[in-house]
């Protein structure tokens, strides 16, 4: 009978946490006809950061489907994202990442 070695985790190892990822959470634009894009496109570059095309590109995809994609980020910052484009008049949710 062959013999077996189970090796067994150090006293470092089994003590070490496992890292844990906090949840991500996409934040959607949702088209609302009473807001226009000379409103949308300065709001996404103002409170989110983005470039001119890629604010562009999230408003039409909005305006098209009836929702875009602005980000997805840990639910702090997508809290402020959120807030900030809702004090300029945009319809915005929080939805966790699957």
């Amino acid at each position: 009978m062959p013999s077996e070695t189970i090796e067994r985790p150090t006293i470092e190892q089994a003590s070490q946490p496992k890292a844990r990822h906090s949840p991500r959470y996409k934040v959607l634009l949702h088209n609302d006809d009473g807001v226009g894009f000379h409103d949308v496109i300065p709001a996404l570059r103002e409170v989110v950061g983005m470039g001119e095309q890629k604010a562009i590109s999230i408003a039409m995809t909005a305006h098209t489907t009836g929702v875009g994609l602005v980000i997805i980020c840990d639910l702090e910052p997508a809290e402020h994202y959120q807030d900030g484009l809702q004090a300029r008049g945009l319809t915005v949710t929080l939805e966790p990442e699957e």
